[in-house]
């Protein structure tokens, strides 16, 4: 990791770069998180804590993200519509300002009933259009409602795109809607298909924004199966054949993972990792 150094300074620079993403623990012991979090202490410019990923509850990632910053790590902190009203939303986005947490990434959330807790209400008082604005307003000065703040927060905010989609042309129009709002990067979901990304990037380049290639690992021909079913991703047979040919699976799904990675180079301003939960394997998707 770049020690000290701001997240946004080294997007800017023009470094293709790494963030990884972490799932914080569903109860107190937070030891193996902190395990995760120091795999890549080295190679991450920033890490994102998820907000109740795949609509399940767990540690809260404000709080998660708040000790890992005090780790000396660089974060970004997931926020989505799906748990909270917009005064609850403006309130944490400026409990991240006061502890010195910038990078935010604005996120619809999963629906509470793909989740653990099925009979959960949904918010979405704020799309992510809506919330976006909501940070840019702070930032400037005042809440949504137009009251002003004493103090200003400070923020580098970003998104959430998906390339996979068709078609393609509505995630475009989506995107191209947040920019406008305010976002400053996107993180994409994970893209298997080379093809379909240089289809986006194509699509995209003149955008002023940057662009963070989402990167997930495999593990097995039955994760790579599952997977597929499931709306905005698609992974190429080929890799599901070489997944399901080898005696050493998740060595396959490493050499797969470096291959994208090295593949997006050419696109991407860098790639957000997801290994769900063997993160310990991520520093030998950059070796040689």
């Amino acid at each position: 990791m770049e020690g000290s150094t701001r997240f946004s300074d080294v997007l800017e620079s023009g470094k293709f770069i790494t963030t990884v993403e972490l799932r914080p623990p569903k109860g107190t012991d937070m030891s193996e998180f902190f395990r995760k979090a120091d795999y890549v202490r080295d190679l991450a410019s920033a890490l994102n804590v998820t907000d109740g990923c795949r609509a399940r509850m767990h540690v809260s990632p404000l709080a998660a993200a708040c000790l890992l910053r005090q780790k000396g790590f660089e974060m970004i902190y997931q926020i989505t519509c799906r748990d909270k009203n917009r005064i609850a939303l403006q309130s944490d986005l400026l409990g991240a300002s006061v502890l010195g947490i910038e990078n935010i990434l604005v996120l619809g959330g999963d629906h509470p009933l793909l989740g653990d807790h099925p009979d959960a209400k949904p918010v979405y008082d704020l799309d992510t259009i809506q919330l976006l604005n909501a940070v840019v307003s702070l930032s400037r000065g005042k809440d949504l409602s137009g009251k002003e703040l004493k103090g200003l927060p400070h923020f580098f905010v970003g998104a959430v795109v998906n390339p996979n989609c068709e078609p393609l042309e509505l995630q475009l129009l989506m995107m191209e809607k947040k920019v406008r709002a305010g976002a400053k990067f996107f993180q994409t979901q994970p893209i298997f298909d080379i093809k379909t990304y240089r289809k986006f990037h194509r699509r995209t380049k003149n955008l002023d924004v940057k662009v963070i290639a989402g990167v997930l690992l495999l593990r097995s021909a039955k994760q790579a199966a599952t997977l597929n079913t499931i709306p905005g991703i698609r992974i190429p047979e080929r890799y599901i054949k070489r997944l399901q040919r080898t005696s050493e699976p998740l060595d396959t799904g490493i050499a797969i993972t470096r291959e994208i990675i090295d593949s997006l180079r050419e696109f991407a301003d860098g790639v957000h990792i997801m290994a769900v939960g063997r993160e310990e394997v991520i520093p030998q998707l950059f070796q040689n």
